[in-house]
């Protein structure tokens, strides 16, 4: 949660540097809300999420813990995306899958990454960025709503890319490597 902080308030570097406090912070937001907005108004992307991976860190977790724990997250998901002229990317998406306990975790969100081609032909991308959106679990107060904020991270092959988040905790809680395909049409 702390570096997707990070990453949010470092993304509003474009903003001159004399500019401190509440400017600062709506100009941040108003950035936010327009991304947001073109994002649903003029996408370039329709994808296809498919979920495959939820790896709970060993070092932070009991060996038998990790033993009943499911880490093939089945599900999917649909969302809209844009890149802009630097190759940094925004999406809103909808995905549900299976959690650790094999019951259905639903999550909506928004998604930014700021993107660098590693070739002329623009075809190789990497990204790193993150993801603000709410989610619910049936081991949380029996699907009450909970906001995230978590870093993104990610390599593309033109339209085919591998996602990743990391979500952080405690012992036995959280720790939690998250990744799936997303594919764009």
């Amino acid at each position: 949660m702390m570096w997707g902080a990070v990453l949010i308030l470092s993304s509003a570097a474009h903003a001159d540097s004399k500019i401190y406090g509440e400017k600062r912070i709506s100009e941040w937001w108003n950035w936010l809300k327009s991304d947001v907005s073109e994002t649903w108004n003029q996408p370039q992307n329709y994808d296809l999420y498919m979920p495959y991976l939820s790896w709970h860190n060993r070092l932070t977790y009991d060996k038998e813990k990790t033993d009943n724990y499911n880490e093939m997250p089945w599900g999917g998901g649909f969302g809209i995306s844009r890149y802009n002229e630097e190759g940094n990317w925004s999406s809103l998406y909808a995905m549900m899958f299976k959690d650790s306990h094999n019951m259905w975790q639903p999550i909506v969100g928004y998604g930014w990454e700021k993107g660098w081609y590693l070739d002329s032909n623009r075809d190789f991308r990497l990204g790193l960025g993150f993801t603000a959106g709410i989610t619910a679990r049936d081991d949380f107060a029996n699907y009450v709503p909970l906001p995230i904020v978590l870093p993104l991270f990610s390599a593309s092959y033109r339209r085919l890319t591998m996602q990743f988040t990391y979500i952080p905790g405690t012992y036995n809680n959280g720790n939690v490597l998250f990744a799936w395909v997303r594919y764009g049409f």
